[in-house]
Formats: structure tokens, sequence, C-alpha cells
């Protein structure tokens, strides 16, 4: 009986341990990215890996041959998928517009298994509450329905406005539970003495007080404290 009990945990385990590795090597999209084809294939490959922890029947071997084949398919079709338009089409295939120029295509709807009423809650989940707004709307090949509004439904920016914005470039993450990010503060091309002279200007001497503390592309530093949710003031320097 014990026996049979550290063979389940071993098998569970290494299924796991399998269906990680195979979904590192496949790709890391989201289950809202997914296709069609990608969503059948990463079903499969997680049935069989619950089917190797649990039914005798299946064997380790034949198992783990399966989840192989499976993931090698998938990484072909994904490179077929790169190179070829039709293979792209054939196996994830193609976007369906549904409204065009404000107006409903029944067409697109039909195509997408869709009624007026299905497309009226995505409008709505998609801050859409009226459908005189909308300029065009495509179903994409992940299931998921792209909008375009029209023009005078835009919201306004500064470009519009002719207003100059300074620029933003992308923030970086130099503490995160009191860990300093060596990498992330490489990447601005700061060290640890840098940020722990920035630190103490603002009050903080220790890094186990400190939650997160992130750089903007101006290197102004926004601090959160553990157990609490501070902003920081800007600094400089």
């Amino acid at each position: 009986m014990k026996s049979d009990l550290w063979v389940l945990i071993l098998e569970t385990i290494l299924s796991v341990v399998l269906l990680f590795g195979v979904t590192k090597l496949t790709g890391r999209k989201q289950i809202s990215q997914l296709n069609i084809f990608d969503f059948i294939i990463g079903i499969t490959i997680g049935n069989i890996s619950a089917e190797m922890a649990v039914n005798k029947e299946v064997s380790l071997l034949s198992g783990v041959v399966a989840i192989v084949i499976y993931a090698m398919f998938s990484i072909l079709v994904s490179y077929l998928t790169s190179k070829s338009i039709k293979a792209r089409r054939f196996f994830t295939g193609a976007p369906i517009v549904v409204i065009q120029d404000g107006k409903l295509l029944r067409d697109g709807l039909d195509k997408i298994r869709f009624d007026v009423n299905d497309l009226l809650e995505e409008c709505r989940v998609n801050g859409y509450f009226d459908l005189s707004e909308i300029e065009y709307a495509i179903m994409e090949s992940n299931g998921q329905i792209s909008f375009l509004p029209k023009s005078k439904f835009k919201p306004l920016t500064p470009n519009d406005m002719k207003m100059k914005v300074p620029y933003q470039g992308l923030t970086a993450n130099l503490v995160i539970d009191g860990n300093i990010m060596y990498q992330n503060l490489k990447e601005i091309g700061k060290d640890e003495k840098w940020l722990r002279k920035r630190l103490e200007n603002m009050g903080y001497q220790h890094l186990e007080e400190l939650l997160l503390v992130i750089c903007s592309s101006d290197e102004k530093l926004t601090i959160y404290e553990q157990n609490k949710e501070v902003e920081a003031k800007h600094v400089l320097e």
C-alpha cells in the first residue's frame, strides 16, 4: 500500500514537471490569447498528464511519449503558421468582421455563431453601450472581439490637442519585498550604492521596511512601505 502511494506521488510530480517543461517549450500565451488549435492541444496534454498520475492502465512511458508527440506537433504547427499565411488561416482561422462602416453584418455573426444579444454583451463588456459609436468590430482568431470606435467618439489625445508631453519610458522595480533587484538596477545603469543613497535621502534606512520601490524613466522613485500603500515624494537629485 505504501509503495503504491509513493509511486502515485512520484508519477504525479513527474507529470507536473513534464507539463511545466512542455508549456515553457511551446510558449507563454495566456488563456485569452489561445486560438482553437492551441486550446485543443493544451487540454489534451493536460488530460494525458492527469491520466499518467491517477490511471494505472496508462504506463508512464506511454504518457511521456504522447505528451512529447503533442508538444512537437504544436511546435511544428507554430513554425508553419509563422511562415505561411495559408497554414495560419487553416490552423488558427482568420479574423471575421461583424460590424463594418457602422453596419451589422449578418454573415459575420453567422460565421462566429453569435446572435445580436451576444454581440451587444461583448460591446458592453468593452465599454460600448451604444452600437452607433462603433465603426468596426472584428472577431480575432483567439475568440476576442476588437472594436474601432467612430472618429467622433474616440477619446482625445495630447496629439489631438497639439500638446507636448514629456517622454515616459518603462519603469523599473528596484526593490521587491525588501530585496534589491540587481538586474533591474544594472539595466538602468545604476548600482546598489546609488539606490541606498537615494533611499536614505528619502528617510529609509532599512530595506526590510519597503514593499516596493519603482523607478521611472526620469529617475523618480515611488515607494510603498510594508503593510502600507504610501506613495513617497518624488526626488530628482
